[in-house]
């Protein structure tokens, strides 16, 4: 709840006798008479529980409908991977690919890896082994001097 929320309501009910007070309640924000300021607060976190577990069940249903390939596949990929496959023209269904990323990731994770680098043809791939995720990835033009700091392990695939 929203501390304007909060205040808002608090105006609106009479703490002591629960009555309502002042200004008529929006119809958001419906307060049955002889109902205790706390009853109306507790009221409100559960309608915020609710639309949060419904945001929740949406973003995760979205998700899916964004990355199932990736999902299919067993590697994940974060906002800024996937920001990067665009900005830099990275086609990852073009051939093996992703199989052989994946393949990548799965060396590095029987190897103990946590962060590892996974070279694939013409792209490199920074890959949180134990999240199963892309953290980035950089084609071969934009590799030379850079310096890829964090990584405990390279696989080459």
């Amino acid at each position: 709840m929203l501390i304007s929320e909060y205040l808002a309501l608090r105006n609106q009910i009479s703490v002591t006798t629960g009555n309502a007070v002042g200004a008529p309640v929006s119809s958001s924000q419906e307060v049955n008479e002889g109902e205790s300021f706390a009853q109306a607060l507790q009221q409100k976190i559960e309608q915020k529980r609710d639309e949060i577990e419904n945001l929740s069940q949406t973003l995760g249903e979205k998700q899916s409908e964004v990355l199932p390939l990736s999902e299919k596949q067993g590697v994940s990929f974060s906002k800024h991977a996937m920001q990067r496959l665009s900005e830099r023209d990275i086609d990852i269904n073009s051939g093996d690919t992703l199989e052989r990323l994946n393949k990548g990731v799965g060396i590095a994770a029987d190897k103990g890896s946590v962060e590892t680098l996974v070279l694939v043809d013409r792209n490199a791939f920074v890959v949180s082994v134990k999240n199963n995720k892309v953290i980035t990835t950089i084609p071969q033009e934009e590799m030379i001097g850079n310096i890829f700091t964090n990584i405990d392990s390279t696989v080459i695939v």
